[in-house]
């Protein structure tokens, strides 16, 4: 790779810096600036963070190491970070309305790695969504920690609505007497029962954990029902629809709050990334805006119309649509598997994911509307993105010409305008 004179003129200050020590870093940086500027992005588990975030991200904080929690590290000198993170957590207890926050996991998977060794020991029985039907790795897969040493059973989606059997859940609860229940999904679009849950788990002796990784930021809105309330322990990640740094977090009460910090530190990892930190702080306070909570509304509003719209061009939607920001569908009807799909949208420039569809081997497409809807993109952008997905994956339009429609769309709605 080469640094032009363009890309140096048209960088910013920290980049700036960059180009200049390390050209052929800068590069693969601006490269990457450009992807996302000329493409559409709906993987539902991205975004487009706030510059102020980005700016703590690329902070001095990054230098501290601070093993340990506020008023008791391992290392001195984190008195300015203490006040960091203990604004963190005052922010993330006021906005979930939590009585405790860690913030300190540095992923999802982290969060319910440390719930899992608060609540459970090696062996025991754990009841979680199964994989097939939108179960995350850390929901048993025999691939990660959670399946390696611990007793999963799946639930599952009824057969014809897609929806999660409720009454399975009941019933597989009552055979197998988990130490845990987990409710939460990656590729599940609709609001889960935490009431329902809750009542399952007392019934049967069980600890009750969320993973909230996917709706936490439309609960941080006022757009989803908030697990909170229900749940002895919260997971949830930072980014996603919360707008924030990569990273995780855990919410739960009072009584679990200790188990719940030792093992993040010093059980599961070791010292926590303080300008991460920083930067979940700067996206709690965005979160407790009023106009973030009509982006949380916003979100789901495109979201509904994007499966509407793709419903109509021919794909199945699971379960009928969504009440989040994410959707699932099936483009067999359109002649073409999730995976060729997949392949077919990167080329014309409209990157997703592909999911596993419940009750089958066929892969589907999942998709979500929190970034497009941070570029400011509404109902109507919608209409134009199924008509173009629907367009590329019947063959309609060649990638090149398609790839040009999408830079027009994302040209209009840049997601750094400044």
């Amino acid at each position: 790779m080469s640094v032009t004179r363009d890309l140096i003129e048209a960088d910013d200050s920290m980049l700036g810096v960059l180009l200049r020590q390390d050209p052929e870093l800068a590069e693969i940086l601006l490269a990457e600036r450009r992807r996302q500027s000329t493409t559409l992005q709906l993987i539902a588990a991205e975004n487009f963070t706030s510059p102020a975030v980005l700016a703590a991200l690329g902070s001095p904080l990054a230098n501290k190491y601070a093993e340990g929690y506020p008023g008791a590290r391992h290392h001195g000198g984190c008195e300015i970070v203490d006040v960091a993170e203990r604004l963190a957590v005052e922010r993330a207890r006021d906005l979930f309305g939590a009585e405790h926050a860690n913030v300190q996991s540095h992923s999802g998977s982290s969060a319910v790695l440390a719930a899992y060794a608060a609540l459970l020991r090696p062996g025991d029985t754990v009841l979680a969504l199964g994989l097939p039907y939108g179960g995350h790795l850390t929901h048993g897969s025999p691939a990660n920690f959670s399946g390696r040493w611990f007793d999963f059973v799946g639930y599952g989606v009824d057969a014809e609505t897609g929806l999660v059997d409720y009454d399975q859940v009941r019933t597989l609860a009552r055979t197998h007497r988990p130490k845990a229940i987990v409710c939460g999904s990656i590729a599940y679009p609709r609001h889960l029962d935490y009431a329902f849950f809750r009542d399952v788990a007392d019934e049967v002796g069980a600890y009750l954990v969320a993973d909230a990784a996917h709706p936490i930021g439309l609960v941080a809105g006022g757009a989803a029902p908030s697990p909170v309330p229900y749940a002895d322990i919260v997971c949830a990640t930072t980014h996603k629809v919360l707008r924030g740094p990569r990273g995780g977090m855990i919410l739960c009460g009072g009584e679990l709050a200790e188990r719940v910090d030792r093992a993040v530190f010093p059980f599961t990892q070791g010292g926590a990334q303080m300008h991460t930190i920083a930067a979940k702080a700067v996206a709690f306070g965005e979160a407790a805006t009023p106009a973030y909570a009509a982006y949380a509304h916003q979100v789901i509003a495109n979201a509904r119309a994007l499966a509407a719209h793709l419903a109509a061009e021919g794909l199945v939607v699971t379960t009928g649509g969504t009440d989040t920001h994410l959707i699932t569908a099936d483009p067999a009807p359109l002649g073409v598997d999730g995976k060729t799909a997949r392949g077919r949208l990167a080329a014309a420039g409209i990157v997703l994911d592909c999911c596993a569809l419940p009750h089958g081997d066929a892969r589907g497409l999942r998709l979500g509307t929190a970034a497009v809807t941070t570029q400011g993109m509404g109902e109507r952008e919608m209409r134009a993105v199924a008509t173009l997905l629907a367009e590329v994956l019947r063959g309609g339009a060649d990638a090149a010409a398609a790839r040009n429609d999408v830079r027009d769309l994302v040209t209009e709605f840049p997601p750094y305008p400044e």
